[in-house]
């Protein structure tokens, strides 16, 4: 059986274990081997795992150590990478049967660097078809469940790389967030997901390098976690053409006072119908922030469900331009959702797709008046804790009639804004026993607040020491 306690232990401890002699690596990646064997019957978050190269890899770097040769920082740290992310030699399948066999001959930036920075790649993480969804389920792979309510979703589409970072697998995973994808696991998981600022860690991983809504960020069980992993990860790259030039300052002791700062608190984005549970455990995390020395206010947003709405809108374009030329071969196995996304891409004129970076630019126009004035903005990451699995993002974009928006994820708007990063971090836990989470934007570049915002919400209120009943 696997250690808990090590299961459990931030990456920054265990890093600072190995790199003193005080833990072997050997040890590490045994133990989370045996947690993922335990797990990952009930979760299926894992849909590769590695042990003989794992611990193949554990033991070069337990010689290193002795040796005494210069060590990066997460030297010996296990890490999942979610299956939409090349990695050499390993099969990569994105979720669908189009690539079920496709083996990458090359590493994407983030994996070269996370490698060089003496991670151990353990396994290959779950994620929907070509990540689609909010619900990590696949054609292939099949349902990937909530460590804190297996008949939950973990949310999407890097629910594998949540439900193993949540249930102890690893201490640090991989994700994408296109439009969420990391901070939608990461609430409903109760764990830590940031979206960096557009190319503040290098993605090469997509047909274009022009795209400006995607992100690979970490999952993380706390703010130091994730800084690491940021840390590592981070750079410009020239693979990358909008990768970031100026890496942001990451050693040394993460910042973690607020006083002085101030924030922006908003429930609603101006349309959204918030889970009372949901509201109540957000208004507390931003009194916690008050009592830490911010001034906390609670401003308007004048943004209507519109924007959720173009954002799906340039997501079937997306998929269309990326995935739409693999219908005619795989259309039968492929999930019949991710069909429809593509078929909506194709019918759509290009003058209506320009015409979405206008409102892009009437929504930035509505909203960086608000981080002119605040340090960083506050609401919620999902509109409700996670729903049962085998539901839909579909089935919440009804109209019911009641003025409000139903939609589950309130993060896709902040892919509209790229520049502007997006931690998720835990306010709560609802009735049920189900995390929720607070998402903290930050102004362009400056991820380094929005982690010494969520740093001091974590020192007031300690969440990684909570652990789902597996």
């Amino acid at each position: 059986m696997a250690d808990l306690e090590l299961c459990y232990t931030p990456a920054t401890v265990l890093a600072r274990r190995i790199a003193t002699g005080k833990l072997s690596p050997v040890e590490l990646v045994k133990n989370a081997l045996a947690r993922i064997g335990e797990v990952n019957p009930r979760l299926n978050c894992f849909c590769f795992v590695y042990p003989e190269e794992a611990l193949k890899q554990a033991r070069a770097a337990e010689r290193a150590v002795r040796a005494g040769r210069k060590l990066g920082p997460l030297h010996g740290i296990p890490i999942a990478i979610k299956d939409l992310t090349p990695t050499k030699g390993k099969r990569t399948t994105l979720g669908s049967y189009t690539h079920e066999r496709w083996v990458p001959d090359y590493d994407a930036a983030i994996v070269e660097k996370l490698r060089a920075a003496g991670a151990i790649m353990i396994g290959k993480t779950t994620t929907p078809e070509f990540a689609y969804s909010s619900f990590t389920e696949s054609p292939l792979w099949g349902i990937t469940r909530n460590p804190w309510n297996p008949e939950r979703t973990p949310g999407g589409s890097s629910g594998g790389s949540g439900a193993a970072v949540a249930s102890g697998c690893v201490p640090l995973a991989e994700g994408t967030d296109m439009g969420g994808s990391v901070r939608i696991p990461a609430a409903w998981c109760g764990i830590v997901g940031l979206k960096p600022s557009l190319g503040r860690i290098p993605l090469d991983i997509l047909p274009s390098v022009f795209d400006n809504i995607s992100h690979f960020g970490p999952l993380a069980r706390t703010i130091d976690d994730a800084r690491l992993f940021l840390q590592a990860a981070q750079g410009p790259d020239e693979r990358d053409i909008q990768s970031n030039g100026t890496p942001l300052r990451l050693t040394g002791r993460q910042p973690g006072s607020v006083k002085g700062l101030r924030l922006a608190l908003n429930i609603d984005l101006g349309c959204y119908a918030v889970d009372a549970e949901t509201e109540a455990a957000v208004r507390d995390a931003a009194k916690t922030l008050a009592k830490c020395g911010a001034k906390v206010e609670e401003v308007k947003v004048p943004w209507t469900r519109r924007i959720a709405d173009a954002w799906v809108e340039i997501w079937q374009v997306f998929m269309a331009a990326y995935f739409g030329h693999l219908l005619d071969e795989y259309r039968a196995k492929m999930d019949p959702h991710v069909v429809g996304l593509i078929e909506a891409g194709n019918k759509m004129p290009a003058r209506h797709y320009k015409r979405l970076e206008i409102e892009r630019t009437e929504q930035w126009r509505g909203f960086y008046p608000i981080l002119e004035k605040y340090d960083a903005f506050l609401c919620p990451t999902m509109r409700v804790p996670a729903p049962r699995v085998g539901e839909r993002d579909e089935g919440y974009y009804a109209d019911k009639t009641d003025g409000r928006y139903h939609g589950l994820d309130m993060t896709g708007q902040f892919n509209l804004l790229a520049a502007c990063p997006a931690l998720s971090v835990p306010a709560g836990w609802s009735k049920d026993g189900l995390p929720i989470g607070l998402q903290i934007v930050g102004r362009r570049w400056r991820d380094d607040t929005a982690l010494t915002i969520g740093k001091a919400l974590e020192t007031a209120r300690p969440w990684a020491g909570k652990r789902p009943p597996l």
